[in-house]
């Protein structure tokens, strides 16, 4: 029986990170090569594969990713090859705490951060979701589950579980549970603090 492929997408700083740590802890093998070092802004890793980036030019290495997670940023889901088979877990987290995160992460290394206003982005970013979630529900060989980091990190449990069950394969729930840490919530929005 074929495996499907898991993708875990989303925009940039929407969670994806954490929620490969969670499959990960769960007993999902990993497409990684670890070439982005943790840091800063991400102390647990990345979790990124390059090769990803070049997808339209060489798809060869997902002949060997079935049964295993691999990161893939919204933008690159049209590159993705039709003929495989996939499981999308695409990641949301509230639109303020993406943009503060990524601007956190300019800072660090010493790039601008005021090229495009925040409310423009937040309209880009919106619109981007929109299309690509559309997209997504057209074709025939993606099944997605849709996440959000926000409530992950106040239920881990409930999204564990929920996880598991839209893989369809035993998982280690305790484990992907206890990967869940909240200390790395930084770029916390007003009302989402408030809420706990």
């Amino acid at each position: 029986m074929t495996q499907a492929i898991i993708i875990v997408s989303g925009l940039p700083r929407s969670g994806t990170s954490m929620m490969m740590s969670m499959l990960e802890a769960g007993g999902i093998p990993l497409i990684t090569d670890r070439i982005r070092q943790a840091d800063e802004d991400n102390p647990k890793g990345y979790y990124e594969f390059e090769r990803v980036k070049q997808i339209d030019q060489d798809a060869s290495w997902l002949q060997d990713a079935q049964g295993k997670a691999v990161k893939v940023i919204s933008a690159l889901l049209p590159k993705l090859p039709p003929t495989c088979t996939y499981k999308i877990i695409f990641m949301h987290r509230e639109m303020q705490e993406i943009l503060d995160s990524q601007r956190q992460m300019l800072l660090h290394r010493g790039e601008p951060v005021d090229k495009v206003d925040d409310r423009e982005l937040a309209k880009i970013f919106e619109k981007h979701l929109k299309h690509i979630r559309q997209w997504i529900a057209r074709q025939p060989n993606m099944d997605m589950l849709e996440v959000n980091y926000n409530a992950v990190l106040k239920a881990p449990l409930q999204h564990a579980y929920q996880i598991a069950a839209f893989l369809a394969c035993p998982m280690n729930i305790d484990r992907m549970v206890q990967v869940v840490d909240r200390s790395l919530y930084r770029q916390r929005h007003q009302l989402a603090d408030s809420q706990g």
